[in-house]
């Protein structure tokens, strides 16, 4: 199990300096961001001092190396960096009177627009993502699991091809198009019946300043927009493995035995097609948290998505690299942990 767990932790770090180094490539050749920010008729001193006030003044592999240096956790900072209070760090390794090596949090720079550190700027956003998200996931599996049990006992009824064309729907609509149709139909069309906004997060302040209001049904639409391709994923898992449940001797061994088919269903069917059911959740939870960028940015909603998406079209490299790069490693280690889960519960995984 050991051997496991050191495996897929150092497979972590080949993955996330190739995300870094794509991601990092990707934005060099979008253009000099400096030239963005300040629009074309900027003169060339300005222009100068600006580029090496951000650093983009050096050479592009200097600039990369630079850029894994303050990503690295172990790091050699001289004795300005040590006193700037830029460097988040732990503990010094060595010290001397230029500097020291110490053990630091990885460094995401800083916004261009406001000066802020990007780590505390995704910190701030990342609640309102995870809400959504577990929101998503929660909706998706009530939905899915009985749905899926339901179509497996009335397999090959009008009930099941319904489900299931539904489920194909479900999979094959993209994420986008889903938010405008539900944002249309449900926030626009039929307002007057749903009460339901266009936009919005679920607290805002008072008029007065003074006090929090809390408005719950602006989550309504985000979590059915992102949980609807899940829902129909899992309906699909559940539905298959039900199925194939069903068909195992100690089913009908139970049947015979006079129990219930509501007990059937729950005692025996349902407990032993539920495993793929939860590899797949786990799955999708750091799906979910990296794929709703489009969703939040229809629905206004503050997440991380949002906050890159209005980064992106103000040129704020930093916080669209960074928040990219966050997002990726929470993707792997979510999965990582997975994995660990799955080889505890079952020890043939461990040899893969």
């Amino acid at each position: 199990m050991l051997k496991f767990i050191i495996k897929r932790v150092l497979l972590l770090l080949p993955t996330l300096w190739g995300v870094v180094t794509l991601l990092f490539i990707i934005f060099a050749l979008l253009g000099d961001p400096s030239r963005m920010l300040v629009g074309q008729r900027v003169d060339a001193q300005t222009l100068a001092s600006i580029r090496k006030e951000l650093g983009l003044d050096k050479p592009l592999w200097i600039q990369y190396f630079l850029y894994l240096k303050d990503l690295s956790p172990v790091d050699y900072l001289d004795a300005f960096q040590l006193q700037s209070g830029v460097y988040y760090y732990w503990a010094p390794l060595g010290t001397s009177p230029k500097g020291a090596w110490v053990i630091k949090l990885p460094y995401l720079r800083r916004s261009y627009q406001n000066g802020k550190s990007v780590a505390s700027l995704y910190l701030e956003h990342l609640p309102a993502t995870l809400l959504l998200s577990f929101s998503s996931l929660i909706l998706a599996a009530l939905v899915a699991v009985p749905m899926g049990l339901l179509a497996a006992y009335y397999r090959f009824s009008f009930l099941d091809y319904f489900l299931s064309i539904g489920a194909v729907i479900g999979v094959s609509t993209p994420s986008f198009f889903a938010a405008i149709f539900f944002l249309w139909f449900f926030a626009i069309y039929a307002h007057s019946w749903t009460g339901l906004n266009v936009c919005g997060y679920i607290k805002s302040e008072s008029i007065w300043g003074n006090s929090i209001v809390w408005h719950w049904q602006n989550l309504i639409l985000p979590t059915l927009t992102l949980g609807l391709r899940p829902m129909a994923i899992l309906f699909q898992l559940m539905r298959g493995a039900a199925t194939q449940v069903l068909q195992q001797d100690y089913i009908r061994t139970a049947r015979s035995k006079g129990i219930r088919e509501v007990f059937v269903m729950l005692r025996h069917v349902f407990p032993n097609a539920f495993s793929p059911v939860f590899t797949a959740l786990s799955g999708w939870l750091a799906a979910l948290l990296s794929g709703s960028f489009f969703v939040e940015y229809i629905f206004g909603w503050p997440g991380i998505g949002k906050w890159t998406v209005d980064a992106l079209h103000a040129n704020d490299y930093p916080i669209v690299l960074g928040s990219c790069i966050f997002t990726a490693f929470l993707f792997m280690i979510i999965t990582c942990i997975n994995d660990l889960f799955l080889a505890y519960i079952d020890p043939r995984i461990r040899l893969l």
